[in-house]
């Protein structure tokens, strides 16, 4: 009956290494000759430089900039050129009234008249620089927020992949360890079923001890594969979070320890400023500022320099590849375009423009306030999972001395196999509650981390 529930034991913590994440990921013991080695902070510089979130913000990043120079075009003059050939087989003509041109002629006598030529050819360019234009003047302020935007847009996804790669690489410590555990207890079983045999030899003990070590030795061997399963799938989709191919051999080379993760806990000034949530939303306020001073300055007049010169030429005969005259002209001026009533649409956006700018107020104000409890929360929960942790690596370190104790007075023939089946739940019970804790415990550090700014 106390193998059952020792068995049970196991099986409820191999459950939990199936369901939790954290439990799912670790590389398997064997490592190839030509796996990578990778610290928790190169699998993060690796997952930079190719996790395809972050490829997609830099281009986005890109994109923008060349929206900023094609933005920068509109300040600068513009040159078109344009030609045309005209063919007219049958030339329009009109009436007029000959006693126009002569008094000789009666008035009222009519003529065909022709104005134009069967052939024309013309070319031209045409010059155009802005002198005042309010939008110009407004989207070219605006470039540099802009493109912080952008810039803010690719730490967002930079420290959300830091978030699950890191994650990831600790939850895969966190397999290997409790692998390691698992083979330990494999081990030591298997020591105990070869005494166990040998004192069955001798008469000492029951053949169905010797059974019950053998099921339980076979389950945690099963349990063991289905380990190593989970090993490689957890792998797997660390190297996913990395934007690593799959086909990649690693190897990790950081190890997990309660120091490290409580030295976390640091008292340090902290501005929100520091995260960029808030950093996003202080440069989008911005960005929809520009926007209500772009609708704003839309009342205002624009000004424009125009020229145009080209030559042209008309004959009733193709004849343009002979040298004829060419007759030039030239103009220029100036374009004023004021603005006098346009039905209350600019006002009307204007409104919209301002009521964007207090919404980005608003979900500043609340970000804070979210801010203050995600601190507060991780905080909170970095705290006590480094207390649990500590509470059950100690008990683990009690468990393991009571299962060593009993075992040498089983060996002595002072102990019965019910106080060996005890101590050994027990120390499974134990096994799995501190690997359970560790793993909450590494999950709360990169939690704290991120509320604070600091990955």
């Amino acid at each position: 009956m106390q193998l059952e529930k020792k068995h049970l034991g196991l099986l409820g913590a191999l459950l939990l290494l199936f369901f939790n994440p954290a439990m799912s990921r670790q590389t398997a013991p064997s490592v190839p000759l030509d796996a990578t080695p990778l610290s928790a902070k190169q699998a993060v510089e690796y997952a930079l430089a190719n996790q395809a979130t972050v490829r997609t913000a830099k281009l986005d990043e890109l994109i923008q900039l060349a929206k900023n120079r094609e933005v920068s075009g509109l300040a600068l003059p513009s040159l078109s050129g344009a030609g045309t050939y005209q063919h007219n087989p049958i030339v329009q003509k009109q009436l007029i009234d000959a006693s126009n041109f002569s008094d000789t002629v009666p008035k009222g006598t009519l003529v065909p008249f022709s104005f134009g030529l069967k052939y024309n050819v013309m070319g031209e360019l045409r010059l155009n620089q802005v002198l005042f234009d309010p939008s110009v003047l407004v989207a070219l302020q605006a470039r540099e927020t802009l493109e912080q935007l952008v810039a803010r847009g690719v730490q967002k996804a930079e420290i959300d992949v830091k978030v699950a790669v890191y994650k990831a690489y600790y939850n895969v410590l966190s397999a290997r360890r409790a692998q390691q555990i698992l083979q330990g207890n494999i081990a030591n079983l298997d020591k105990l079923l070869y005494e166990t045999q040998e004192t069955y030899k001798n008469g000492l003990v029951e053949k169905l001890d010797v059974d019950r070590l053998v099921v339980q030795l076979t389950n945690l061997r099963t349990e063991e594969t289905r380990m190593r399963n989970l090993i490689e799938i957890g792998t797997a989709a660390l190297k996913y979070q990395m934007g690593m191919p799959l086909k990649q051999e690693i190897t990790l080379t950081d190890t997990l320890s309660t120091e490290s993760i409580k030295s976390a806990i640091a008292v340090e000034g902290f501005d929100y400023s520091q995260r960029i949530e808030y950093q996003l939303l202080q440069t989008q306020k911005k960005a929809y500022e520009y926007d209500l001073k772009r609708y704003k300055f839309n009342a205002l007049p624009t000004l424009s320099l125009f020229g145009t010169g080209g030559i042209s030429r008309a004959s009733d005969v193709f004849n343009y590849f002979k040298r004829e005259t060419w007759y030039g002209y030239v103009s220029y001026g100036l374009n004023l375009s004021l603005p006098i009533f346009s039905g209350m649409q600019r006002r009307r956006k204007v409104d919209q423009a301002f009521l964007e700018v207090k919404k980005a107020e608003v979900n500043l104000e609340n970000t804070k306030l979210g801010i203050d409890l995600e601190q507060s929360q991780s905080t909170s929960s970095l705290r006590n999972n480094i207390l649990t942790l500590e509470a059950q690596e100690s008990n683990m370190k009690l468990a393991q001395e009571v299962y060593r104790t009993t075992q040498v007075k089983y060996h002595e023939g002072v102990g019965s196999s019910l106080e060996m089946n005890n101590a050994q739940n027990e120390l499974l019970t134990a096994q799995n509650n501190y690997f359970t804790a560790l793993y909450n415990a590494v999950v709360a550090k990169v939690d704290y981390l991120k509320a604070y700014g600091k990955l």
